[in-house]
């Protein structure tokens, strides 16, 4: 198992619920395709994906708001926070 994949699949779709979001806009928002997206939340345990894959889904979920918490093995779970504000760039 990865280090990166602190989360599972069951936190991800409960985010995307809990923001209201199809599957479409999280693809859109993270650009992980549809396909990968459903099949990571079709696990509730660890999903099975690149790092990059996991890591741009928690992003585009992180800066909506949401907090991982717990591990997929103990409690894994999720904090709604107002949306992190975008930083200008440079």
């Amino acid at each position: 198992m990865n280090q990166i994949s602190t989360i599972c699949g069951i936190q991800i779709r409960s985010a995307r619920c809990a923001l209201g979001w199809s599957v479409v806009t999280l693809s859109d928002v993270s650009k992980v395709s549809t396909s990968t997206i459903k099949r990571i939340e079709a696990i509730n345990g660890v999903p099975q994906s690149t790092q990059a894959n996991i890591a741009a889904i928690k992003e585009a979920l992180e800066s909506a708001g949401i907090e991982f918490i717990g591990t997929p093995d103990d409690a894994p779970g999720i904090r709604i926070h107002p949306a992190k504000p975008n930083k200008p760039s440079s």
